[in-house]
């Protein structure tokens, strides 16, 4: 076993619970990712009609923003997607007896969903920029 707990002594143990711990974790960020496909995707539509009839060019910059908040809802199920596949292939490696390779997968699973996080909160600051700029438009004087 590897040393990894320096601080208490303790040998942290890779079993096959452990990467199973990622399973509801990444089952509730996708769904919620999902929801937020969803609803972005029921904005755009609505954005698209009221340019078609009055071709306002503010839309196009929301349109924009929206594009962009898209995109990275992509890379967050995607990146969600991978750490839910490395951490079965971890859980897979575990059964077969491979326990350093196991480690290796379950930490690229652990990264991966830091990486589909840190997206998250970018797609968030965005998204609130938006709706200050909406805001804004609201309460300038026509």
């Amino acid at each position: 076993m590897v040393n990894v707990d320096t601080i208490s002594g303790q040998a942290a143990e890779l079993t096959l619970a452990t990467p199973s711990l990622l399973f509801p974790a990444v089952s509730l960020l996708l769904l919620a990712y999902t929801n937020r496909f969803l609803a972005l995707a029921s904005l755009i539509r609505d954005l698209q009609s009221q340019y078609a009839n009055t071709q306002r060019q503010s839309l196009l910059a929301q349109i924009d923003n929206l594009r962009r908040r898209v995109r990275l809802i992509q890379y967050m199920q995607a990146a969600g997607v991978g750490s839910l596949l490395f951490a079965t292939s971890s859980i897979f490696l575990l059964f077969a007896g491979a326990t350093v390779a196991a480690r290796g997968l379950f930490g690229v699973s652990l990264g991966l969903m830091m990486v589909s996080l840190l997206l998250s909160v970018r797609e968030i600051w965005i998204s609130v920029t938006a709706l200050n700029i909406q805001l804004s438009e609201m309460e300038s004087p026509p």
